[in-house]
């Protein structure tokens, strides 16, 4: 049963903002029936491509140690290649996102999936680090078209609590990947090298690449598309910006986006390096963290979106965030003694799992306040959220390769921060979510 659709929020400047364009299909330039915006096809077509940059990082995750061996180089450097991949994500949203407010979301699409083959291609031939690390940035650019625009096909087709519903069902499809990733990267590697497993990736863009082309629609019709250029983007993105409660909930959002980077850098490291786990066994690790996000992702999709406010899930997320975060800083110090795996293990299932609240939430939240400009509100949600986690991936092996304790701090001072970006910039018991 879907809410009735809330009252639009008001702009930067106090005045209320335009009604969202009912939702359709260009193609043919016939409206999408509301019966099939929630249609299995299109869900699942959003879901690769939400699920692409996941895959893109979390595949090549085990063969991490394996690539530093390779190209003789340090454990410093080749996470660079990770970082270079987040960094293109994030810039390329501020370009993929503004590009399909004006032209629609499908060419925009097509082109950043093009490139993105052809650069993950070119990855698999990369004779030293610093080649693969600029063709993984070259490959975040092109592959953030698909996560961008995957957002703002969503605020394309929904509004108010069917848009939180869906961010939650897309995060099982999506989420899917995380999962499957390491587990197909670890196999990968029992039968090739590490370049094998950016050929898979190859494949695995070439393929929705086509599907994309075949079967999703254009949501964005022409009259409601923004007209102007890079100056009238600059200008939609300030005014975005401009709106103290959309800031607040897409710094809230990229803080606790940066403690699960933080998690993704580091762990490959953790788990093999310093408690002595296969890459196989990392993989099923990663893969159970993973359920443990899809699981309260629908939790709150099902259970708690239309009887609890949006903030207070949002809220009980950032609280569980800080407080695993903290345990986990505790037992790495050694403090209470030496852990295990077991333990570390438990306390990052607990901070995964928890951003099964925070991530659908924020950005139901943020979109819902920007029906006017949902491309460039998309990219700026994603732009924040991938630079903070850009930030924080270098930051977990600054102390080397031998202790856990800058990743667990650098989660709890993400989580702080985003507990500090809710509370002073959303203050939802002043500006209550219409939702």
């Amino acid at each position: 049963m879907t809410a009735p659709t809330p009252a639009a929020p008001p702009s930067a400047g106090g005045k209320p903002a335009p009604e969202p364009p009912a939702p359709t299909a260009p193609a043919g330039g016939k409206p999408v029936p509301a019966a099939r915006r929630a249609g299995l096809l299109v869900t699942l077509v959003l879901g690769g491509m939400a699920a692409l940059p996941p895959l893109s990082m979390d595949m090549y995750l085990p063969a991490l140690p394996a690539v530093t061996d390779s190209l003789s180089a340090s454990a410093a450097t080749i996470q660079l290649t990770l970082t270079t991949c987040i960094a293109g994500l994030a810039l390329g949203q501020l370009v993929a996102g503004p590009l399909s407010d004006r032209w629609g979301r499908r060419r925009p699409l097509l082109i950043g999936m093009v490139v993105y083959v052809v650069a993950t291609a070119l990855c698999a031939l990369a004779p030293g680090a610093g080649v693969l690390i600029a063709l993984r940035l070259v490959q975040g650019l092109a592959g953030a078209a698909g996560i961008v625009i995957a957002r703002a096909v969503v605020r394309d087709l929904y509004e108010g609590v069917a848009m939180a519903r869906f961010f939650s069902t897309l995060m099982l499809i999506s989420g899917v990947a995380p999962i499957v990733a390491p587990l197909i990267g670890g196999q990968v590697l029992r039968f090739t090298d590490w370049r094998g497993i950016f050929l898979v990736l190859t494949g695995v863009g070439a393929v929705l690449t086509l599907v994309i082309l075949k079967w999703l629609p254009e949501t964005l019709p022409r009259d409601a598309r923004r007209t102007g250029g890079v100056r009238e983007s600059l200008r939609t993105m300030r005014g975005l910006l401009g709106d103290r409660v959309f800031t607040g909930y897409v710094l809230t959002g990229a803080f606790s986006f940066a403690a699960l980077f933080a998690y993704i850098a580091a762990s490959p490291f953790v788990v093999q390096e310093i408690y002595g786990a296969s890459p196989q066994a990392f993989s099923l690790l990663f893969g159970l963290n993973s359920i443990g996000l899809i699981a309260v992702g629908q939790i709150n999709g099902r259970l708690l979106v239309g009887r609890v406010s949006l903030d207070k899930a949002l809220a009980c997320g950032l609280v569980v965030i800080v407080l695993a975060a903290a345990a986990l800083t505790v037992m790495t110090t050694g403090v209470l003694g030496e852990p295990g795996l077991v333990g570390v293990a438990a306390g990052l299932f607990v901070l995964m799992a928890a951003q099964g609240l925070t991530m659908p939430n924020t950005n139901a939240l943020a979109l819902n306040r920007t029906p006017h400009a949902a491309g460039s509100a998309s990219a700026l949600i994603g732009t924040s959220g991938f630079l903070m986690g850009a930030a924080a991936s270098p930051l977990v092996g600054l102390a080397g390769e031998d202790t856990a304790v800058p990743m667990a701090v650098v989660q709890l001072g993400c989580g702080l921060a985003a507990v500090a970006s809710f509370l002073l910039l959303c203050r939802p018991w002043r500006t209550p979510a219409r939702l």
